[in-house]
This record gives C-alpha cells, sequence and structure tokens, in this order.
C-alpha cells in the first residue's frame, strides 16, 4: 500500500503543475481497448500506467481492491482461488477494472448485476486540481455516480473497491434456437426472468438463425458431457461452435455444455467475438480454416488484436459499434442494419435499468431529457430510471470510401436515436456537438466538470469525436498516411503485436482450463 500511495502522490502532484499552469493535460493508462481513434498532446501526459496491483482481497467482506490498469484476467485469478469472483466480467482479459469503471461495460450478467461499476463499492480520484478524494455513494455520491461513464473526464481514478460473489467451478452453457430476430429477442426476455439462470446473452447469425445463450454456475457437472473450453489453440472460436452445434438444431430446442467459470468469463478472447475474422479478409490470402486458426492463434486473442488494430489504422475502416435500444425498437433496428450495412452476426446481451442522467447507453422511459438539464450537483435527487434494454453489437468492415465511412456511421446514429437508443462512446462518434449534447445532457455534466475542477481535462464529446472533413484533420482519418496502403498497415500492425509482449501474457495465464485435469 505504501508504494500505492506514493505512486498517488506523484499523479496528484503533476496534476497540481497542471492546474496551476492552467495547461490542459491527458491521461496514459498504457493500455486501451477502445476503438478511437487516439487523440492526444505530445506533453501534458499525467502517466498512471504503474497503478496496475491487486492489493487486497476480503473474503469476509467479499470485496477486493484494486488499482486501475489491473485487467479482468489477472483480477478473476487473483479472486477465484479465494472461491469469489468480481459479478460483472468483461469478456476480453485485457479490460481493465478502470475502463470498466469510467467507460460502460456490460456482459451477460449485467441484466442481473447491471454494468461493471454497478459493482464498484467506492472509488479514490484525483481531481483537475491534484486534490485526492473519495467517491461513494455516500460519499461525493454526484462525483460516484457521474464519473460512471464519464471516461476519466472528471478525474482520474487511482483506486477501486469491487464486490465479490461466490464463484463455482463451472457454468453450465444452454443454446436456446430461435428462427428469427423477433423470436431471439422474446428469448432474451424470457431468460433474464429466470431465477436458475446467472448469464444470458445471444447471437444472430442472420434473419433465421438466432441463439439465447443462458449459463448457470454449478459444482456438478453431468459425467455424460466432457469440459469445454475455448483458450486453447486447438479449441474453436467461440462463435463458430454455437454457430456449428445450433445451425441444425430444431426451432426452440437445447443444447448443454460445460464450462469451466474462466473459460465462460473470457470465451469471446480468442477472436475477439467475430471481429478477428476480419484480419483473414483484410490479407485475402489466408484461408479462414481450423490449420490457419491453429498457426495463427498467438494474434488471435484480444490484447494482440487491439495492438494491430491500433498500429495499422485498420480501425478507421470498421464498423465497430455497440448500440443499446429498447425491446420494442430492437427488430427494427436489426434490419436495419441487415439492409444498409450488411453485417452478421450480431450480439445480443440484455442490460439492467439505470439512474439517468448518464452517459452509459440507456434512455428514459418516455422522451422525457431524463433531467439532463439540471445539475443535481451536491443535492439529493430521485433519479429517473431507465427502460430495459438490450445491447446489440455491430462489428464488420464498413464502406472503403471515407466519405461513404462517415455517412453510414452517422447515418447509423440517426437511426438509433430514431428507435430511442444509445450508443456506447468506446467507438467511433460522429455527432455534431450541440446534437451531442442534445442526447446526453449538458448541464448535469458541466456542473460536475466546475465543482470537481476539471476544466482542464477533456471533456466526453471531446475524447469520443472523430474529425471528419470540415474539421481539423486530426488522429483518426488514417486518409493520406501509408498505413491504408495494403497490405502495410496489417504487417505492421502485426509486427507492433508481436513486440508487444502480450503474446506471452496469454502464454502464461493461469486462468486457462488445464485440459488434462
Amino acid at each position: 500500500m505504501d508504494r500505492h500511495v506514493a505512486a498517488v502522490e506523484d499523479i496528484s502532484n503533476a496534476v497540481r503543475v497542471f492546474h496551476k499552469l492552467q495547461q490542459p493535460f491527458r491521461v496514459f493508462h498504457g493500455s486501451s481497448h477502445s476503438t478511437r481513434p487516439r487523440h492526444g498532446l505530445k506533453q501534458n501526459v499525467v502517466d498512471i500506467s504503474m497503478l496496475s496491483s491487486v492489493l487486497a482481497v476480503d473474503v469476509e467482506r467479499r470485496v477486493c481492491t484494486v488499482e486501475p490498469n489491473v485487467p479482468m484476467d489477472r483480477l478473476v485469478e487473483a479472486t477465484l482461488p479465494y472461491g469469489l469472483v468480481p459479478p460483472v466480467v468483461m469478456e476480453f482479459p485485457g479490460i481493465t477494472a478502470g475502463g470498466g469503471f469510467a467507460g460502460t461495460s456490460a456482459e451477460s450478467s449485467s441484466y442481473k448485476h447491471g454494468f461493471f461499476n454497478d459493482t464498484v463499492n467506492s472509488i479514490e480520484m484525483v481531481l483537475g486540481d491534484g486534490t485526492l478524494v473519495h467517491a461513494s455513494p455516500n460519499d461525493n455520491p454526484d462525483l460516484f455516480h457521474g464519473a460512471a461513464g464519464a471516461l476519466g473526464t472528471l478525474g482520474i481514478t487511482t483506486l477501486i473497491e469491487l464486490r465479490l460473489v461466490e464463484a463455482r467451478e463451472f457454468v453450465k452453457v444452454t443454446y436456446h434456437r430461435y428462427r428469427s430476430a423477433s423470436e431471439s429477442m422474446a428469448g432474451v426476455r424470457s431468460a433474464i426472468g429466470r431465477e436458475d439462470v446467472d448469464y444470458v446473452d445471444g447471437i444472430l447469425f442472420s434473419q433465421d438463425h438466432g441463439v439465447v445463450v443462458t449459463g448457470t454456475l454449478t459444482n456438478t457437472k453431468a459425467k455424460s458431457h466432457p469440459v469445454r473450453t475455448f483458450s486453447h489453440a486447438g479449441d474453436p472460436w467461440y462463435y463458430l461452435h454455437v454457430e456449428e452445434i445450433t445451425k441444425n438444431l430444431d426451432a426452440q430446442l437445447t443444447v448443454d455444455e460445460y464450462v469451466p467459470l474462466a473459460e465462460y468469463l473470457f470465451r469471446y478472447d480468442r477472436g475477439g467475438f467475430w471481429v478477428g475474422r476480419q484480419g483473414y479478409t483484410y490479407f485475402k490470402v489466408i484461408p479462414f480454416n481450423w490449420f490457419f486458426r491453429w498457426l495463427l492463434d498467438d494474434y488471435s486473442h484480444t490484447r494482440t488484436l487491439y495492438h494491430a488494430l491500433h498500429a495499422s489504422r485498420i480501425s478507421t475502416q470498421f464498423i465497430v459499434q455497440d448500440l443499446a435500444l429498447p425491446y420494442d425498437t430492437a427488430e427494427k433496428f436489426v434490419q436495419w442494419v441487415d439492409r444498409e450495412v450488411g453485417v452478421w452476426p450480431l450480439w445480443l446481451c440484455p442490460l439492467k435499468e439505470y439512474p439517468l442522467p448518464s452517459f452509459h447507453p440507456v434512455t428514459a422511459k418516455t422522451n422525457s431529457t431524463s433531467d439532463g438539464n439540471k445539475s443535481h450537483v451536491g443535492e439529493a435527487f430521485e433519479p429517473e430510471m431507465s427502460q430495459p434494454m438490450i445491447n446489440i453489437g455491430v462489428w464488420g468492415w464498413g464502406p472503403h470510401c471515407r466519405q461513404e465511412f462517415v455517412k453510414k456511421n452517422q447515418a447509423l446514429e440517426k437511426e438509433l436515436s430514431r428507435l430511442g437508443g444509445r450508443k456506447w462512446l468506446y467507438a467511433h462518434a460522429y455527432y455534431e456537438e450541440d446534437d451531442f449534447w442534445n442526447i446526453y445532457g449538458f448541464s448535469w455534466y458541466q456542473a460536475l466538470r466546475k465543482r470537481y475542477r476539471a476544466a482542464l481535462l477533456p471533456t466526453v464529446y471531446d475524447k469520443v469525436t472523430v474529425q471528419t472533413e470540415g474539421k481539423n484533420q486530426g488522429a483518426g482519418t488514417g486518409a493520406s498516411s501509408w498505413l491504408a496502403t495494403w497490405p502495410l498497415g496489417g504487417l505492421y500492425g502485426m509486427l507492433l503485436a508481436a513486440m508487444s509482449g502480450d503474446i506471452a501474457l496469454h502464454r502464461r495465464a493461469k486462468w486457462r482450463h488445464d485440459r488434462g485435469t
């Protein structure tokens, strides 16, 4: 803990200097699972990458104390020996606890436990003037609520206390086959109402092939079922496995499997859901078959995929968006995506209601602004709860022409708003500033920034907006970069991914199930 205290004091001192000089600054975390183009100052950077340790696991209280740059795999490896696990674990091993709090992170347990920040008891934060404060539902509650999803624009989170729940050895996974998007949506709603289910998500492979996946924690396994894993080079990519075992399954019939808990939590790591398949599409000459997936397995894990994505600038050619919609308009959105974007599969993940205002991708039950024009700073208020919503993941190639790419993303944003939805802000955003603040609310956020002295930090809008034609051509357009020349960008990305050391992290991972046991 002494090391942590000393590191936080150094961070506070660095922020105080920028505050005294009234110089804007940004924060360097050491890694990113955002697909946004990286804006950044060449100077005025506060480095917090050293805050990467699990400091304590309290078995009696069922909590753990972690620094913000602790990734999900190390968090799970630290808690499982005590028979405990975080209620919400993001599906990519490299996503950090700080990223989960400051961003928006949801997984298949979020319909029950909420977003990742809903499992946080308290945080320690360095404010924009260098002051160190604590925030929780009882201590600076407006900051605690507002900072969740605000992308680090209200201060620098330096410590997090997380709740834990009892772990089990396996997840009994059941695959339910449906014949349409509407049936699949109904299947999700039915599943989240069951008391015997701990996890729910789904995959739409096409308009007539949907799968709803439920998971139940258990310490027992049917003897007739082998242990199923997804982390080894010879294992199938999870989504391909789901497609294969359900493609000939009669409608609404089910298939059961038993997956070790950590293998389930990180089941989408290899292939990054199905985005990793686009690497084969990009290089064109490499067949997408079992042999090459085995041969190139080191490059299929999300840590290396993200390194390659950022280094190559290929993210500027991808539509990688997570959208949340009310259930009654979700099917219309799927039809729009099929017609206008043509991307399949699509991910489904049900979400728990959340108090507004917030930057989380939830909307009010009515057409009101969710008190977005009220500050709520320093005052008690009864927040409006969002309506039940479902996350739809849309991940695939966009138009090659830059102008068409921007137009398609803007059209997606407009259709989402028309259908009462919101998007995750980890991804490319193309809103005009007035439109953005009309959606997310300006007054409540600006009041928080003023009260907690955050004026020198970028705003959420500053962080998420992609520069387009007619604006300053900043990082992210990639239009004139040599990296845009095929296949130089992809090869360069693979080279930097290999040099990053991330390959060794997966090979040494302790959470992977030993298939010999």
